[in-house]
């Protein structure tokens, strides 16, 4: 009786052995697997792996074949961990993502509508609507008057220290007069002009802006021609050397390079 349960035992204990081994999964050969690979992949010996696919020692894998992987509980049970951890990891950077998107569209719709981002403090900084929307920027109502009225004097002559006798001007005396004609009281001598109004950046210039640069031979830095500017990158201004008003490009070379900073007066 003691030999028949004994040998009871055994059998109980093989076949949950075999149940065990029982579990496999199958794996498709693709090009480059080898049984080293998949054995490592899925955490078994390679002679496990060899033994229940019946594969002798230095057996080619053919590319379509199938083989018998045995999986252990552990290893499942890990997979699953890694793949809930995961699928958290990237719902919880989704919502942050999100979040911190519909944040910056709200500032930015906010801006539009109440023009308090759009008003730039300092000159080297730049904000969401500037990214979002080219801020070459509407030009003011006193803006476009004075754009206005010195388009009325395209082709008058230029002659130096003129400020309108006989419709003729130098370049600041141009200035001078579109100002005085509107209201706004600047300085004669453009250099004084450059002092006066509020600074604007290059990339930050509205329609009626006063641009200044240094037209020297030798750049010597300082400021010695002025111009209005009337938007899409051109200017209008008293040029001695067309000896005329006329309205150039702002990207042309020789303005482009001389270019050293705009002014804001009619705001």
């Amino acid at each position: 009786m003691k030999r028949i349960s004994t040998l009871l035992f055994i059998l109980t204990l093989g076949t949950a052995s075999l149940s065990a081994a029982g579990k496999t999964a199958k794996h498709t050969i693709k090009s480059g697997d080898t049984l080293y690979s998949i054995a490592h992949k899925n955490h078994i010996a390679i002679a496990k792996l060899r033994k229940i696919n019946h594969l002798p020692k230095g057996a080619t894998l053919k590319i379509g074949s199938v083989l018998k992987v045995p999986s252990s509980s552990k290893h499942r049970k890990k997979s699953a961990a890694l793949a809930k951890k995961s699928k958290k990891h990237s719902i919880k950077y989704s919502k942050n993502t999100k979040h911190h998107t519909e944040r910056k569209l709200a500032l930015a719709l906010k801006g539009i509508k109440s023009h308090k981002l759009s008003k730039v403090r300092n000159h080297s900084k730049f904000v969401l609507s500037d990214i979002i929307f080219n801020k070459s920027g509407r030009s003011s109502v006193k803006g476009k008057k004075l754009i206005a009225l010195a388009k009325q004097k395209l082709g008058r002559r230029y002659v130096w220290g003129a400020t309108g006798q006989k419709n003729t001007f130098d370049c600041s005396g141009l200035t001078s007069y579109v100002c005085k004609k509107n209201g706004i009281n600047i300085p004669r001598r453009a250099i004084a002009q450059s002092k006066y109004g509020k600074y604007v950046s290059r990339s930050h210039l509205k329609p009626g802006d006063l641009i200044f640069f240094d037209t020297s031979k030798h750049r010597r830095g300082y400021v010695n021609h002025v111009g209005i500017y009337i938007g899409h990158n051109k200017f209008i201004h008293a040029s001695s050397a067309k000896k005329k008003v006329i309205i150039t490009s702002l990207s042309k070379p020789f303005y482009s390079q001389r270019f050293k900073l705009g002014r804001r007066v009619g705001a």
